[in-house]
């Protein structure tokens, strides 16, 4: 397995190991083998605003963007490229406080939440909403990573 992590925010951001465990956990949970390749950078308000209004033609932040690899390569030994995480640091923050929990929690729901969209789920309906969201709260308590911590 390979994380690539860039950031692209003034933060001073140390969440390797803890990235880490959530790309995993959702691998396992899916019952895949963990030879892939995530991408995740972190960017401000401006930059999620811009790639949000260019790839999905929403004007607007959003918290985090998910860009899954349309074409399914595979190159023995070589971990297969899922997509690209873009999570939004101010975005995120601003969560973390609403919804009263740590700024780590917000980051580890979103890459798992981003992460479940890579692997082909969505949230265009109802049904397909209930499946993500407990697929993201299977990855979540697997964690140990609650709302109140």
């Amino acid at each position: 397995m390979n994380i690539l992590i860039t950031n692209e925010t003034t933060e001073d951001i140390e969440m390797t190991a803890d990235l880490e465990k959530v790309v995993v956990e959702v691998l396992k949970t899916e019952d895949l083998s963990l030879d892939y390749e995530v991408s995740i950078t972190f960017v401000d308000e401006d930059e999620i605003h811009r790639l949000n209004r260019e790839f999905r033609e929403v004007d607007r932040p959003t918290d985090v963007l998910s860009f899954p690899l349309e074409e399914d390569y595979y190159i023995e030994g070589v971990d297969t490229l899922l997509g690209d995480i873009v999570i939004c640091m101010d975005v995120a923050k601003a969560q973390a406080e609403d919804l009263g929990h740590s700024l780590q929690r917000e980051i580890m729901y979103l890459t798992a939440h981003s992460m479940l969209h890579l692997l082909g789920y969505d949230h265009m309906n109802d049904n397909d909403k209930a499946i993500m969201r407990s697929r993201e709260k299977e990855v979540m308590r697997n964690l140990g990573v609650f709302k109140n911590d």
